[in-house]
């Protein structure tokens, strides 16, 4: 017995002193579950600020100067959950400052067509202020003009009135390239007739015409 005792090999990991490695599968794949599920709220969130951001573009629209844009986040790659933050951030940032500067421009646009009632009412007061389509958030030409009646006649009467505009310039032609072609074309040719000048040369600063 005592021979038996002294040839046996003890077994098991306490003996032997190894140890037992840990399952690391479900570990993993918790971690996986947890990056999916940051991935997917943070690109919900991406689609929600891109969405407000589109809506304030057109909110914004005919103005101009306004920055929307927002830097891409590199080459065509996944992007992992710190990238997503990232550009998640950028337009949150971009679309703050969209909404400020969009609220400056409505406040001042406001003041502008509080001055064109003024000005209509009391022109005399506003002797040469100009306002245009674009001081107050629309699409056009046109402008008001406090400007005297009849020139110098009635800068020196005080007749003073807010003009308007009849809007955009008429184009100026079809240019040289027309020209040569219809000079080419076959048919007798007519000449045409010189633009007329209205009322001499054009002062700056007051309408030359009467009324």
């Amino acid at each position: 017995m005592p021979e038996l005792l002294e040839h046996s090999v003890p077994t098991g990991s306490r003996a032997t002193g190894a140890r037992i490695p840990p399952a690391t599968g479900g570990r993993a794949r918790v971690r996986e579950d947890s990056e999916r599920l940051a991935r997917d709220d943070l690109r919900r969130q991406i689609g929600e600020l891109e969405r407000e951001l589109g809506e304030l573009f057109a909110t914004a629209f005919p103005r101009a100067g306004i920055d929307f844009g927002v830097p891409a986040a590199g080459g065509p790659r996944v992007l992992g959950v710190a990238d997503l933050e990232a550009v998640r951030d950028a337009l949150a940032v971009r679309l703050q400052k969209a909404r400020g500067e969009l609220s400056r421009r409505v406040d001042t646009e406001e003041q502008n067509r509080e001055l064109i009632e003024r000005m209509i009412a009391e022109p005399d007061h506003y002797r040469w202020v100009q306002v245009s389509n674009d001081d107050i958030g629309e699409r056009g030409c046109r402008h008001w003009h406090s400007r005297p009646r009849w020139g110098l006649l009635g800068m020196i009467l005080g007749w003073w009135r807010v003009k308007l505009s009849s809007g955009c310039p008429l184009a100026k032609g079809r240019g040289p390239a027309a020209s040569r072609t219809n000079k080419s074309s076959s048919g007798p040719q007519v000449p045409q007739a010189p633009a007329a000048r209205r009322g001499g040369l054009a002062r700056p600063g007051y309408d030359s015409g009467a009324g």
